[in-house]
């Protein structure tokens, strides 16, 4: 036999071998972490040479849809669905820069404003002066950066929509563990920290008046003070 003679048998060995571990694994014969037979074993099962075998065996660890483990053998990988394959890697939020929470807040935030204008009860808004009475009181860093977090997050949940309150929820875990903190803390001067507290009881007062349009134009002048003032943009 020549070699091209053996190159072509082993390739239409390696064709078979793969079709037929595509079919045992589509019709579920082979499950999810189940041990596949050995090169040797496939070999004499199906009548090709043990490289053609290995040749298989070497794409379809390729495409993901097996695993080999030296010593152990070669397993059916986990399936999976197309959801799967095209979803991005999930991001903790501690992961989130403040150039990022920035970004989001004033994505976001300023067209919360409408809802909590629509939803907000009487409860709600009680609460945002509470969380402007406390930051007023507030003579450090730590406990202002508390109050002023607990406004916004206040604010998000007058929408009384779960989905937002979740996503503007993350917004605030973000701020407390990322480089938010020390940035801001770097930031804050005595006249900048006076400005929010003005800019924060703006925003609540065209709430309460359930001006959406005042509401959104002081929230989008706020957050921009804020990245001015945090990142110089």
């Amino acid at each position: 036999m020549t070699t091209l003679e053996s190159l072509t048998i082993g390739r239409r060995g390696g064709q078979q071998v793969r079709q037929w571990l595509l079919d045992m694994l589509a019709s579920g014969r082979y499950a999810a972490g189940s041990k596949l037979p050995t090169e040797r074993a496939l070999s004499e099962q199906l009548g090709v040479p043990r490289s053609a075998v290995r040749n298989a065996l070497a794409a379809l660890e390729a495409e993901g849809l097996v695993v080999r483990r030296i010593g152990s053998g070669t397993f059916a990988a986990e399936r999976r669905t197309p959801a799967q394959e095209t979803r991005p890697p999930l991001v903790s939020v501690s992961d989130a820069s403040p150039t990022e929470i920035m970004e989001a807040r004033l994505l976001i935030e300023p067209r919360i404003a409408a809802l909590a204008v629509a939803h907000a009860t009487v409860q709600d808004f009680e609460r945002m002066e509470s969380c402007n009475r406390n930051a007023e009181g507030a003579d450090d860093f730590q406990r202002f950066e508390h109050w002023d977090a607990a406004l916004h997050q206040a604010i998000a949940e007058a929408t009384h929509n779960r989905l937002i309150i979740g996503i503007y929820t993350a917004i605030t875990r973000a701020r407390d563990q990322a480089d938010w903190g020390e940035l801001k803390r770097r930031s804050l001067t005595p006249e900048r920290r006076d400005n929010y507290r003005e800019e924060h009881r703006r925003i609540v007062a065209a709430l309460r008046a359930r001006d959406a349009a005042t509401a959104e134009a002081a929230l989008l002048d706020h957050l921009r003070r804020v990245r001015q003032n945090l990142l110089g943009i």
